[in-house]
């Protein structure tokens, strides 16, 4: 059913100083730009916490009130009241550039604004596949359930088919996100997708996970060449950082290439030429850039933890999921293998356990909390995904993006690490969060008994009471909402 915006409509013209005060309305693809008589009449406040309504913005002459997808739809009711001779229709206008925003002038404010274009870039490229992925996420925690209860066979048929449909959000993920970060950063989306079938084309992965190695440097494995070039393949599978960067690069690729190939050869000589220079470059560069800081990064928390649990569980349990925001996180996964390998458990999985259980709690906390609905939709699917131990729904749906929640989430992450170290809480398999609870059964080679998988529960709790409360009391409020666009809107990255 379609749904009725006439009393949004009828809030918005009151709130902007009435139809008196308005000369004409036109709108964007995602916000109602009013021509007003007196732009001080209206009540920012008041319009911005508007259900339906992310935020206003003076612009460029104009009394903007950012929509969203929905803005057709409120630009008909407005006029439905004000008549058809206030009507200005759509603008062929991007949202992003035709910002007057005030330009920070100061270094830190430089800085900071720069840290927010690119999480909003992140955030906005994440924010198209966000349902698909938490969906994925409850699948791949069911179909793990139903394995760790004897239900089905890792190796059956029927597993190896539920699985293909909950893998392959996350598998592809470079191809997908290539898309959406193209539609974000004014490239090509079709090329980007292409870009991104290069980076987890099998031959690729095959050679990136493969043994074969031709030397070192700096620590990194030559496994493959490029024209005679010894390089370092990159697993990209699962990642969305890399295709990001690329993304943002095929916009000036793309600017160029057209500037110096003839129009009648464009159609076939810009995507052959901004695929090859494009993925070169992700392969060549950008990968193994990831590859160092994440080996560094790796290095470093298996020194902690070494030294002192309880410690480890702190610093990791509270920075841990930073790493997920730009994929560096895979760095920790060989390290928990060859502990699972090699020892039969890892302390290591443990901490990152309790980071899934302190997102779940904090989007919880949200879903709770606010009144608007789409934002309690959007946070339901991803507590399940978080609790199933898939954590990016939550993440780049709703803690990244309400930065608060975040960081609520990360001293919950933190405790709970403290509490897991204190108590000397150990993982015996992969699957984390609260559907991996088997995974702290402890074996019977290892002594048995139900000590461990106590300690994990009350780990756990703590966790959960700690990030739950975090962003209760001041982690999120649905005024939050209107705030949102600072974050998520593309500031300096990709203007050009």
């Amino acid at each position: 059913m379609a749904k009725d915006y006439t009393q949004l409509a009828t809030d918005i013209i009151r709130e902007i100083g009435g139809k008196e005060n308005i000369k004409s309305l036109i709108h964007c693809i995602t916000r109602l730009r009013f021509y007003l008589v007196d732009e001080s009449k209206a009540d920012d406040e008041v319009v911005k916490n508007l259900t339906g309504v992310i935020d206003v913005r003076h612009a460029i002459g104009q009394y903007q009130v950012v929509i969203g997808p929905a803005v057709t739809e409120v630009y008909d009711a407005v006029i439905a009241q004000l008549g058809t001779e206030y009507a200005g229709g759509e603008v062929d206008a991007n949202d992003d550039n035709q910002q007057a925003d005030e330009q920070p002038t100061t270094f830190r404010g430089k800085l900071n604004a720069g840290f927010n274009g690119l999480i909003g870039v992140i955030t906005g490229s994440m924010m198209p596949v966000i349902g698909l992925l938490a969906a994925s996420g409850i699948l791949k925690g069911l179909l793990q359930m139903a394995v760790d209860f004897h239900w089905t066979e890792a190796t059956s048929q029927t597993y190896i088919f539920i699985s293909a449909m909950g893998d392959s959000a996350f598998y592809f993920l470079p191809i997908i996100v290539g898309f959406t970060a193209a539609q974000k950063l004014k490239s090509d989306p079709i090329i980007m997708a292409i870009v991104g079938g290069v980076l987890v084309y099998p031959s690729l992965f095959g050679i990136a996970t493969g043994t074969k190695v031709f030397g070192q440097v700096l620590g990194m494995s030559l496994n493959t060449n490029l024209f005679g070039i010894p390089i370092h393949m990159v697993n990209y599978t699962y990642s969305i950082f890399p295709i990001i960067a690329g993304a943002w690069l095929a916009h000036y690729v793309e600017k160029g290439l057209k500037k110096v190939i003839p129009q009648v050869l464009r159609m076939i000589f810009v995507p052959l030429l901004e695929v090859m220079i494009v993925s070169a470059a992700i392969i060549v560069i950008v990968g193994p850039i990831i590859t160092l800081i994440s080996t560094g990064i790796s290095i470093i928390l298996n020194a902690i933890l070494t030294a002192n649990y309880p410690i480890a569980g702190f610093v990791i349990g509270g920075l841990y999921q930073c790493l997920v925001i730009f994929g560096l996180h895979w760095a920790v996964v060989p390290l928990i293998a060859n502990d699972i390998a090699s020892k039969g458990y890892s302390y290591l999985n443990a901490i990152v356990s309790i980071t899934m259980v302190a997102q779940g709690a904090a989007v919880m906390a949200v879903m709770i909390k606010s009144k608007i609905a789409n934002i309690k939709e959007l946070s339901g699917g991803a507590v399940i995904a978080a609790f199933s131990g898939i954590t990016e729904p939550a993440i780049y749906g709703i803690t990244l993006k309400y930065g608060r929640v975040f960081l609520a989430a990360n001293i919950g992450g933190a405790v709970g690490g403290l509490v897991a170290g204190l108590l000397n809480v150990n993982m015996y398999g992969f699957t984390g969060s609260l559907i991996g609870f088997p995974s702290f059964f402890t074996p019977l080679k290892f002594g048995g008994g139900m000590s461990n998988q106590i300690n994990f529960w009350i780990a756990s709790i703590v966790t959960i009471i700690v990030a739950f409360a975090c962003t209760w009391f001041f982690g999120f409020k649905d005024s939050d909402v209107t705030a949102a666009k600072n974050v998520t809107r593309r500031k300096t990255i990709g203007k050009d």
